[in-house]
């Protein structure tokens, strides 16, 4: 039957439900246990016949003559429920068959008994419509042959795929353990303008847009970063953010336009000593959330639990491309990258050519926790000098199961350095933050940073192979 048809045919019971005075779309429900709390509390609300009112989505219907069986859940499990028309009487018992379907939202109040093959079931006395259901569910959900209408569609796929709601749920779990683990070490939360005059703290091309009570150009925020070392000048010490950041740029797996970060800034604090604090932090979650150091990634298990080892970046790029950034032109780099296929943007720099070289060559070998450190000065603006290797940033990335998770550095606090490294990196000065080199002037102190990818970190630890499955809402072309 074709979906209009079937709609049609759900519009017709909707009013003969009206036309029997009952609302199909009440405002109250009566629910005294959700069905999570009858399947822990059963033995002993069976065993003293209490009668309980469940409410749920109607998932399955099989009638066997005067007796119908359903499958119904709520937002904290599944349960069975049991029609018998000699209990209902045969006019209600009939009236449910003719009028309720797959997907409505249903009440029903009764006892619970244990069937035959020991199926935790509601015996029902009363029901009730709560919501009633005009399209039909999907009968084969995982059998679409467009696998994008999963995410085109995500409240489809979470009715009929309950791995999506258990990614979704271990995410949320993510931050809130993260929240906890920072606010134990004395980090404070704060919120800086997503919507920014200049869009600055990372390279990447931004979102557009304008505001007119102001009549100026305004920008999406590709990063927190310059707001939050202004808190920094401003006398705090311990603070980070959780938010969303947009980048007008490529999507795949690894790369959505809006996806969440975890930025984090300490005073006082340097790369090293950032670097076995994002060790710990991270081994705290793993173990509070995954309850183990050892997870399974894209087939390939991932061990979190030993010392992360440390990588010299130039190191990498010699061992998997042959090149050393001490010593290849600018020529050499952009040789390289033809050779490998890598697709580049017209003029690109010479950081745009190291790291392209770095993603495509090395990153992906990486599989378990790694520390990258020590990048070539061009690819970290923000970044402070080496001091025994000024031609490098004091940087860091943690690369695990080839995914880049963190990438930190301690921060330049040189106003002066800092505006010669805008002009280095060719940023216009449309990019370059005035305001922010000023308020460097008035003194910021040594500190270090970094960010962390929360979308790649759960996917990561929910054995995703896509930030599309752990984002409720991907951004996608319409159909």
């Amino acid at each position: 039957m074709a979906i209009s048809d079937i709609k049609k045919a759900r519009i017709a019971k909707m009013e003969a439900l009206k036309k029997a005075g009952i609302n199909p779309f009440p405002i109250k429900s009566n629910r005294t246990h959700s069905i999570q709390g009858c399947l822990d509390s059963f033995d002993a609300l069976s065993s003293k016949k209490e009668k309980v009112a469940l409410t749920g989505r109607i998932m399955s219907v099989r009638e066997h003559g005067g007796s119908t069986f359903s499958h119904f859940q709520d937002g904290t499990g599944k349960m069975q429920a049991y029609f018998k028309e000699d209990a209902l009487g045969s006019p209600d018992y009939k009236f449910f068959l003719d009028n309720f379907d797959i997907g409505d939202f249903i009440e029903l109040s009764g006892t619970l008994f244990l069937t035959k093959r020991g199926e935790k079931t509601i015996e029902v006395s009363k029901y009730r419509m709560l919501a009633k259901s005009l399209l039909p569910l999907p009968e084969k959900w995982h059998g679409l042959k467009d696998a994008e209408e999963r995410f085109r569609k995500r409240y489809l796929d979470l009715i009929m795929n309950s791995e999506v709601k258990e990614r979704i749920t271990e995410r949320s779990r993510i931050t809130e353990v993260l929240r906890r683990i920072l606010s134990g070490q004395g980090f404070i939360e704060v919120e800086t303008p997503i919507l920014q005059s200049i869009p600055g703290g990372a390279a990447a091309k931004p979102f557009k847009t304008h505001i007119n009570s102001m009549d100026m150009d305004l920008y999406l925020r590709v990063a927190p970063e310059l707001y939050l070392k202004r808190l920094l000048v401003g006398g705090f010490e311990k603070i980070y953010e959780i938010g969303r950041c947009f980048r007008n740029e490529g999507v795949d797996k690894h790369h959505n336009p809006d996806f969440t970060m975890m930025e984090l800034y300490w005073a006082y604090q340097e790369k090293e000593g950032l670097m076995a604090f994002a060790e710990d932090l991270l081994k705290k979650l793993l173990l509070e959330v995954k309850k183990k150091l050892k997870i399974t990634y894209g087939g390939q298990e991932l061990d979190f639990e030993p010392v992360w080892k440390r990588v010299e970046f130039r190191d990498l790029l010699i061992e998997h491309c042959g090149i050393d950034v001490d010593s290849a032109s600018e020529k050499d780099l952009l040789k390289k990258n033809e050779e490998l296929g890598i697709k580049l943007e017209k003029n690109p720099s010479k950081a745009n050519l190291i790291d392209e070289l770095f993603k495509k060559a090395c990153r992906g070998k990486i599989i378990n926790p790694t520390f990258v450190v020590n990048h070539p000065i061009e690819m970290a603006v923000l970044a402070k000098q080496k001091n025994d290797s000024p031609k490098y940033a004091d940087r860091f990335q943690l690369i695990a199961g080839g995914i880049e998770i963190i990438n930190g550095f301690s921060e330049m606090n040189d106003p002066i350095e800092q505006e010669k490294r805008f002009s280095m990196a060719g940023i216009g000065e449309e990019r370059k933050d005035e305001d922010f080199i000023e308020a460097l002037g008035y003194g910021m102190p040594p500190a270090a940073g970094l960010g962390m990818g929360i979308d790649r970190l759960a996917a990561l630890l929910t054995d995703s192979p896509s930030l599309r499955e752990v984002i409720i809402f991907p951004a996608m072309k319409p159909k």
